[in-house]
């Protein structure tokens, strides 16, 4: 079998870190620019279960990192599944990671214009030194 497609999302700019919520363990990641394959690989999870994946483009290739938001996170692209993607607003957790609670800002558009934002959007890119 090949599997159940997670999420297909589509996100305007360079960015090349997003954040994935209550990822597979297994995943197979494409990064497209239109119709140009621009890097692929396969995420395992290493580690504990988080409910939040930082994957980054790195070259031509895709590393993941099992992560618990902080401040640095704020802002970041969360792909949901089904295909959705939001922008990281909020995150809390609990010392224990027994709970959590978080807030995400959906927004859309007509058309596909390469550097659509909305006014005041709090999407940034993000490039930190390692993925966890």
């Amino acid at each position: 079998m090949n599997g159940l497609e997670f999420t297909l999302a589509l996100t305007a700019g360079d960015l090349s870190t997003v954040l994935v919520h209550a990822a597979p363990r297994h995943m197979q990641v494409e990064v497209r620019a239109g119709d140009r394959l621009v890097a692929s690989g396969d995420a395992e999870r290493q580690g504990e279960y988080s409910p939040m994946t930082l994957l980054q483009l790195t070259g031509d290739g895709i590393t993941r990192g099992e992560v618990w938001p902080d401040e640095s996170h704020l802002g970041l692209p969360v792909l949901l599944a089904g295909g959705e993607v939001g922008v990281l607003l909020r995150w809390t957790h609990a010392p224990d990671r027994s709970w959590w609670q978080w807030a995400v800002e959906f927004s859309n558009h007509k058309g596909r214009p390469p550097d659509w934002s909305p006014p005041d959007s709090p999407l940034r890119s993000w490039s930190p030194p390692t993925c966890p």
